[in-house]
């Protein structure tokens, strides 16, 4: 299951949570202070090493 992770708009606490794929758009309530209006927090996908793979070198130039 995925961990995302939220921000409540009332009191701006964050939190994680895991979910599946079908619970993705349900209400959840804040942990801290019990309000709905939270949103999920978009975090960036970063990806370490710049090196190729021999196997994914095509050879061209």
């Amino acid at each position: 299951m995925p961990l995302y992770e939220y921000q409540c708009k009332t009191c701006d606490s964050k939190f994680e949570m895991l979910q599946s794929i079908n619970e993705v758009d349900t209400e959840l309530a804040c942990p801290e202070c019990d309000s709905f209006e939270t949103a999920k927090v978009f975090a960036p996908f970063a990806s370490l090493g710049t090196e190729k793979s021999a196997a994914c070198d095509t050879g061209s130039t």
